[in-house]
């Protein structure tokens, strides 16, 4: 077996699990908010398109997937990340994938060439298929710690010369998981032209971007847009139905960007063997083509984030997100014994920040955090938070 297999950590699920065993919770019914799972309602034009085309099953799926699909989604990221100037070519610069957390962990090992001194630089605390990802393809990851003194986003001015070197991707993910943090359009420019200076490859997940509150998310292509690079080069991006109309069984996404790139990475995915079903990319076409549900999804959300902060906003410091459905909750102990604690005495369920991220530079940025998600129905999350308030209140 590959030796680098030993190196993997246990997912955060697996830690969380071993951390309540054998715990007798309050005798309350149990309330969720660890996985970053959507539970509203898929769009039903959506499920109803995706059983009526059932009888495409009988043919094999190519690699690079319909057009029509592609089209849909070239235009949707176009129109998304103001790209009119030159629209994304469906026949170069777009594939559909089966979602994004598999198309994170090929890309590297399409693109990353082992060595000892190859790098993977990535967010910390971060989506652990990045970290999975480098240590497969035979890299280091390099964690960048986001704190409250950084807002919560990588420092990239404190990385050195050496590292950027080194680097032969560079992860980011905007809005956050799990801070919730937007990186600003001048930072993602900066980036380009880091990854211009060093020969590197950015690679933006972007799967909460339509999950917003505010400021609309910038994305790593309508940054390439801004300074005239209509070629996207050393730029890909991922994108996701999962978060955006909460289908995250269809298991469908697409990635975006440099077509000499996704050209080779094609290439890869020919024999990696992972196209999407007909029925899945026919349904995929219709959720791209529609902006309502999305609408109603992201107002769904906010509402539940407004009512989290006049329930909990007196008894502990409370940051509303930028993006995404999570709280980046500090705590008053460290985050494993708040998640224990607080499941033992409301029978709710949170996930311990030190999960999420790795000791780097002497501290593990999520050790005094938990990541609450918002993600249950608004009754649920309402009870969720008045359980929060009840256990803060009592010390």
């Amino acid at each position: 077996m590959n030796p680098a297999l030993e190196l993997l950590q246990p997912y955060p699920f697996e830690k969380l699990a071993q951390l309540k065993a054998g715990l007798s919770p309050a005798a309350k019914h149990h309330i969720a908010l660890s996985i970053g799972e959507p539970k509203h309602a898929p769009p039903a034009f959506v499920v109803k398109h995706l059983i009526e085309q059932l009888g495409g099953l009988s043919n094999y799926p190519t690699t690079k997937g319909l057009l029509e699909l592609r089209s849909a989604m070239a235009q949707w990221a176009t129109a998304r990340f103001n790209l009119q100037r030159q629209p994304i070519d469906p026949e170069r610069q777009i594939l559909p994938v089966a979602g994004t957390r598999e198309a994170l962990f090929s890309f590297i090992q399409a693109a990353a060439q082992a060595g000892p001194s190859a790098k993977i630089l990535m967010p910390n605390p971060f989506y652990q298929i990045y970290e999975g990802a480098a240590l497969l393809a035979g890299c280091q990851p390099v964690f960048l710690n986001c704190t409250q003194a950084s807002n919560f986003l990588p420092d990239f001015d404190a990385i050195s010369s050496d590292t950027w070197r080194d680097c032969q991707v560079l992860f980011i993910c905007s809005p956050g998981n799990p801070t919730g943090k937007i990186i600003p359009l001048a930072t993602l420019q900066k980036l380009i032209a880091l990854a211009d200076e060093y020969n590197f490859i950015i690679a933006s997940d972007e799967c909460y971007s339509e999950l917003y509150y505010g400021q609309k998310p910038p994305g790593l292509l309508e940054a390439c847009a801004s300074l005239g690079r209509t070629d996207y080069r050393r730029c890909v991006v991922f994108h996701s139905l999962s978060k955006r109309s909460n289908l995250p069984g269809l298991r469908s996404g697409f990635i975006a960007g440099d077509a000499a790139i996704l050209q080779q990475y094609l290439l890869y995915r020919t024999y990696q063997g992972c196209a999407l079903p007909v029925p899945t990319q026919l349904a995929s076409q219709l959720a791209w083509q529609d902006e309502s549900h999305v609408e109603a999804n992201r107002a769904a959300y906010a509402e539940k984030f407004a009512t989290a902060q006049a329930i909990l906003s007196p008894y502990i410091e409370l940051t509303p997100p930028e993006g995404a459905f999570y709280y980046w909750l500090k705590t008053p102990i460290n985050g494993e014994q708040f998640t224990r604690d607080f499941f033992l005495s409301q029978n709710v369920t949170v996930l311990p920040g030190a999960y999420l991220s790795r000791l780097c530079d002497g501290i593990n940025p999520g050790k005094h955090y938990v990541r609450m998600a918002l993600v249950a129905e608004i009754t649920e999350c309402r009870e969720a938070c008045e359980r929060l308030r009840d256990f803060l209140k009592a010390g």
